[in-house]
């Protein structure tokens, strides 16, 4: 098993990709260069795979798939739609912006949900995929948060509630969830690596894919891999992103954007 790194803009010949993995686009409207990206890694990348593993926090927020119909969301999922239509398979699992994405969204998108985590076989490989944000267990404050809004009963009832009203809550929860992140230590925000451990005992996969922290890597551990995802923001004044690709001879190899692209 080996991981090669290249530039997003090479566009020299590779081998067949059976699947493709990106996370934490943090996609809204306010990012017109990431969302573009977004749409060209889709159109040029994405139709060519077999599979497009969506990993989470796609969106900023979701507030309720009754959201959809808002332009901004529409365009995201209509360009989803065409690669699923294009024939490639493609899966879903939400993050912890986006946690509140259903059946609607799914249907109209064409994307099959996961849960979280999820083992699957690419290549001959057993890959056990995840966002991420459940294995930061040294972030007590957030692990209670995320069991709470991972309720059914919690999401029933915010659902419930009008959507501008729930955008509101959410914009709230936002400016909180910065200020408190600027009092955290950066290792508190990081995956746990026992949380890890278990997680590769109890997928029985030797190979581990997730975002959700930022901070694209590989790690090693014996015979076990564990590869994270980068966060994309082409906005920024040096342009960032990526994605992690296998290929039908089961290598990985991790592509990244930079201020070049």
């Amino acid at each position: 098993m080996h991981i090669d790194t290249a530039t997003a803009s090479a566009d020299a010949a590779q081998p067949e990709t059976v699947a493709l993995f990106i996370s934490d686009l943090h996609l809204h409207a306010a990012m017109p260069k990431t969302t573009a990206a977004f749409f060209a890694f889709l159109r040029d990348r994405a139709t060519r795979a077999r599979q497009l593993y969506l990993l989470g926090d796609l969106f900023e927020y979701w507030a309720g798939d009754d959201d959809i119909d808002a332009p901004y969301n529409r365009q995201v999922a209509d360009a989803i739609r065409a690669v699923s239509d294009a024939g490639v398979a493609v899966f879903w699992i939400c993050g912890n912006r986006d946690f509140l994405v259903g059946a609607r969204f799914a249907a109209e998108a064409g994307v099959t949900p996961l849960s979280d985590p999820f083992v699957a076989t690419i290549a001959g490989q057993r890959i056990v995929l995840a966002h991420g944000d459940a294995q930061c267990t040294d972030d007590v404050a957030y692990i209670e948060f995320r069991n709470q809004v991972r309720d059914s009963g919690w999401q029933q009832a915010f659902l419930a509630q009008p959507l501008a009203q729930r955008k509101k809550i959410i914009e709230g929860a936002r400016v909180e969830s910065r200020a408190a992140q600027r009092g955290k230590p950066a290792e508190i925000m990081d995956v746990n690596e026992t949380a890890i451990g278990a997680l590769f005992d109890a997928s029985d996969a030797a190979i581990m894919i997730h975002g959700h922290t930022h901070r694209p890597a590989r790690h090693d551990y014996g015979t076990r891999q564990r590869y994270v995802l980068p966060d994309w923001d082409c906005d920024a004044d040096a342009p960032r992103g990526g994605w992690i690709a296998i290929d039908a001879d089961g290598a990985i190899r991790a592509h990244r954007m930079d201020a070049a692209e």
